[in-house]
C-alpha cells in the first residue's frame, strides 16, 4: 500500500500492518523449516545413498513416498484445522514432523527409509494449505497475492540458505559416532519442534479473537472479511464429492501440479545433478543455492505486481511457461553455467507462480469449500508433481544416465498447466458475464 492509500485509509493501513507483522514473519519461519525438513533428503543423499546402498530408482521411490502419504492425509488435516482451530492444529503438525525428521537419523536401509519418508509426509500434511487457509481468515482479497508470495518465499529461501547449511552439516561426519547425514536430520528437525510449541503462544485462531488488535481494528477487519465472504464464488458450498468433480477445482489442481512438479523434482535431484559436474559436496551446496536466490527475490516482486494490476490469470500462466522453457533448455546445455541458468529459469517460474495462483484459487472458493478446496488442490498437485514426477526422473536416470531427459515430462506438464489456467479463466469470465445479464 502506498503513502496516499495510507493517508486515505488510516484504520485499514494500521490494522493490516499489525496483522501482517504479527503473523506473516512467524509463519514464514515455520514454513522455512517445513521445506528444509522436506528437501534435506536431497543433500543427505550425497552421503546416505552410498551408506544405505541406494540406487537412483530406490532413492527416487523413497523421496516420492512423502508425497503419497501427504496426498492421503492433507484434506482430512485441513478439515481438522477448521474444526479444532489453527493454533493447536498447526502446533501439532510441526511438533510431529520435527520429531519424525529427527527420527530419519535412525534409518538403516532402503525399507526403513521408505517407512520414515511415508510417515514424514503424513506428519507434515496439512501445514501449507492450513497456513494458506489461515491467512485467508486474516487477509482481504486485495492483499493476498503479495502476502502469499511473501509467505511462500520460504520455499526457495529454504533451499537458498539450506543448501550451504545442509552440506556444512554433512561435514560433522564421524562426530559422536554419527554420520554427517544423521546430524543433518537431527539438527534440522529440532528447531521445528520448538517452533511448534511457540505456535501455541503466537497464533490466534480468528480476527474476532485477536486481543492484540484494537476494538476498532478488529471490527473493521471482521466486517471487511464478512463482506467478501458473502460474494458469489465460481465454486459454491458443495459436498466433497461434488468438489472432486468440479471443473474449476480439477483444472486448478492440474495447474498447480506443474509448478509443484518443477519445485519437487529439482529439490530432490538438483544437488546430485550439480555434483555430477565434478563438484565437491560443499561446492554443490553453494552452487545449488544460486537459482533459489533469484527465485526468492523475483517471486515477491511478481506477487506485488499481480496485486497492483489486479490480474491473476496471466500472472499465473507466464511463470509456468518460463518453468517449461527452463526445464526443456536444460537438455541443450553442456556445462554447469548454462545448466544453472536453465534451472534458474525453471525455479523463478515455479515460485513466481505461487502468489497469484493461490490468490486466484482462494478467490474462487466459497467459505464452505475453502478448507477442503485448498487442501485438495495442494494434495493432488503434490501427488502428481512429487509422487509421480520425482519417480519418473529416477527411472529415466537409471535407464539413460541423464537427469535432463527426465525433466522433459515436467516441462510438458508446465506447458499444459499454463494453457489450462488461461482457458479456465476465460470460461469463468464468460459465465460471469452471462450470469450478469438480465433474465
Amino acid at each position: 500500500m502506498n503513502v496516499s492509500e495510507q493517508a486515505k485509509h488510516p484504520l485499514e493501513a494500521a490494522t493490516m500492518r499489525r496483522v501482517i507483522l504479527r503473523l506473516v514473519p512467524f509463519l514464514m519461519l515455520c514454513y522455512f523449516f517445513a521445506l528444509l525438513d522436506r528437501v534435506n533428503v536431497g543433500f543427505a543423499a550425497l552421503q546416505m545413498n552410498k551408506d544405505l546402498g541406494l540406487t537412483p530408482a530406490m532413492f527416487g521411490f523413497a523421496a516420492s513416498l512423502f508425497f503419497v502419504s501427504y496426498f492421503l492425509v492433507e484434506v482430512p488435516s485441513n478439515l481438522a484445522l477448521q474444526k479444532v482451530g489453527a493454533r493447536r492444529w498447526i502446533a501439532r503438525i510441526m511438533i510431529t514432523w520435527g520429531l519424525v525428521t529427527m527420527g530419519m537419523a535412525l534409518v538403516t536401509g532402503p525399507h526403513s527409509l521408505y517407512v520414515m519418508r511415508f510417515i514424514l509426509g503424513a506428519a507434515e500434511a496439512g501445514f501449507f494449505p492450513g497456513a494458506i487457509l489461515y491467512l485467508t481468515y486474516w487477509l482481504p482479497s486485495e492483499y493476498r497475492a503479495r502476502i502469499m508470495a511473501t509467505f511462500t518465499v520460504s520455499i526457495p529461501l529454504a533451499t537458498f540458505l539450506g543448501s550451504p547449511l545442509s552440506v556444512s552439516l554433512l561435514e560433522l561426519d564421524g562426530l559422536l559416532g554419527l554420520k554427517g547425514w544423521q546430524w543433518l536430520f537431527v539438527l534440522e528437525g529440532l528447531p521445528t519442534v520448538c517452533l511448534g510449541i511457540a505456535c501455541l503462544f503466537v497464533l490466534t485462531d480468528r480476527p474476532r479473537d485477536a486481543k492484540w488488535l484494537g476494538d476498532d481494528q478488529r471490527a473493521w477487519l471482521v466486517a471487511r472479511l464478512d463482506e467478501e465472504a458473502a460474494k458469489r464464488k465460481p465454486i459454491g458450498h458443495i459436498s466433497l464429492w461434488q468438489l472432486a468433480r468440479n471443473k474449476y477445482f480439477l483444472t486448478m489442481a492440474l495447474v498447480c501440479s506443474g509448478a509443484s512438479a518443477t519445485g519437487s523434482v529439482l529439490s530432490v535431484w538438483q544437488p546430485q545433478m550439480i555434483k555430477s559436474f565434478g563438484l565437491t559436496n560443499l561446492q554443490t551446496g553453494f552452487v545449488n543455492s544460486i537459482p533459489y536466490g533469484f527465485a526468492t527475490i523475483l517471486m515477491v516482486l511478481w506477487g506485488r505486481h499481480s496485486d497492483r494490476q489486479g490480474e491473476r490469470r496471466w500472472h499465473t500462466a507466464i511463470p509456468l511457461l518460463l518453468a517449461a522453457f527452463g526445464l526443456a533448455y536444460l537438455n541443450l546445455t553442456g556445462g554447469i553455467a548454462t545448466a544453472v541458468l536453465a534451472v534458474t529459469f525453471a525455479l523463478v517460474g515455479a515460485y513466481s507462480f505461487k502468489g497469484p495462483f493461490w490468490a486466484l484459487s482462494a478467490g474462487w472458493l466459497s467459505p464452505g469449500t475453502l478448507a477442503a478446496g485448498l487442501a485438495g488442490i495442494n494434495a493432488i498437485s503434490n501427488l502428481i508433481g512429487g509422487g509421480l514426477m520425482v519417480n519418473i526422473v529416477g527411472l529415466v536416470k537409471d535407464a539413460t544416465g541423464s537427469f535432463p531427459l527426465g525433466m522433459l515430462p515436467v516441462a510438458a506438464l508446465d506447458a499444459a498447466a499454463a494453457i489450462s489456467v488461461i482457458l479456465i479463466s476465460r470460461a469463468h469470465a464468460r459465465e460471469a458475464r452471462t450470469a450478469a445479464l438480465p433474465a
